[in-house]
């Protein structure tokens, strides 16, 4: 057993693998509870994948002086955390909403789980997230879901039965550390057939009609804004400031976003509805220009750059907003 696991920890490390903490609900739980511990003044971060990737904590607190807390959760629409911060009287600061508009409007939810975690965690996880954080994965490279055995077996390629369609998976992104900053994983930038995976992985779902047809589908959307504007008025009520982030994208990526979704149906009328502020990247010649190795996340020194280059503007608009 001893010899199997060093085998595979040595696989994935010369695969490019590297010790870093896990994407866990329990760690999500952990910086949520920090609001609970009297960091309810705080700059928050809620969105999904492209925030969690190119906000950069160390970056910002170098530029402005403060360390954000950073909740988004991958592949999540932002309201089920926002409004969870709205129905919370501790929270009383600063709030950046990343805005992906495949999930924002379609108010689909991944990590869940995540937030069932803090509601709900008991003293075996908290303890069970504390070992796991601190003894094994600053240590251990191949203690990722992504390089669990099972999940190999099931991504070989087996035969396959010509009326059940094959989607690929999304594979391991990136590395995280303890507060949750998030850099994307060097294989996707270095090695040209793992980001060919995860950028059709991105692309696959572009050319399908969306669940239920267009009308269901601006149903949703209009479902999701009112969700917004429920939530913003609450924490604006208490005294809470609150900007809208548009993420950048590229490539095919953009190009199906501004088809299916566009800024006139969807950006421009949440910022109408809410009344706040919003910083899309295409509205900034500072913002354009960064490279996104698979047209939705940034590399690490561009997430870097980008931060650098975000931070004054969203403070700036935070800024322009009265406490009541």
């Amino acid at each position: 057993f001893v010899g199997a696991l060093v085998a595979w920890e040595w696989h994935w490390r010369a695969f490019g693998a590297e010790p870093s903490i896990r994407n866990s609900e329990g760690l999500w739980a952990e910086q949520r509870r920090r609001i609970d511990r009297g960091e309810g003044d705080a700059l928050v971060i809620a969105g999904s994948s492209r925030v969690l990737f190119g906000l950069q904590l160390p970056a910002w607190e170098r530029v402005m002086g403060r360390r954000p807390i950073q909740l988004a959760l991958e592949g999540s629409s932002p309201m089920p955390v926002v409004e969870g911060l709205a129905d919370d009287p501790d929270f009383v600061g600063d709030l950046i909403i990343g805005v992906t508009p495949g999930l924002f409007f379609s108010g689909r939810v991944l990590r869940d789980d995540a937030l069932r975690r803090y509601a709900n965690e008991t003293p075996t996880q908290r303890a069970g997230q504390w070992l796991s954080q601190h003894l094994l994965e600053p240590w251990w490279a191949a203690y990722d879901k992504d390089f669990a055995l099972l999940t190999v077996l099931a991504r070989q390629r087996w035969p396959q039965r010509a009326a059940v369609p094959t989607m690929p998976e999304v594979r391991k992104l990136s590395v995280m550390d303890g507060e949750r900053n998030t850099r994307m994983w060097a294989p996707v930038i270095d090695n040209p057939d793992y980001r060919e995976i995860v950028r059709r992985t991105w692309l696959q779902n572009l050319g399908r009609p969306p669940p239920g047809g267009p009308q269901a589908a601006l149903a949703r959307q209009q479902t999701q804004i009112d969700r917004a504007v429920a939530a913003v008025d609450k924490l604006r009520a208490r005294g809470a400031r609150l900007v809208f982030v548009r993420m950048p994208s590229s490539g095919p990526l953009l190009d199906g976003e501004r088809r299916n979704l566009p800024r006139e149906s969807t950006w421009n009328v949440l910022l109408e509805r809410t009344g706040l502020p919003g910083i899309h990247f295409e509205d900034h010649p500072a913002l354009q220009g960064f490279d996104l190795p698979e047209y939705s996340h940034l590399s690490p020194s561009e997430a870097d750059r980008f931060t650098a280059a975000i931070a004054p503007l969203v403070e700036a608009a935070l800024a322009a907003q009265s406490r009541k």
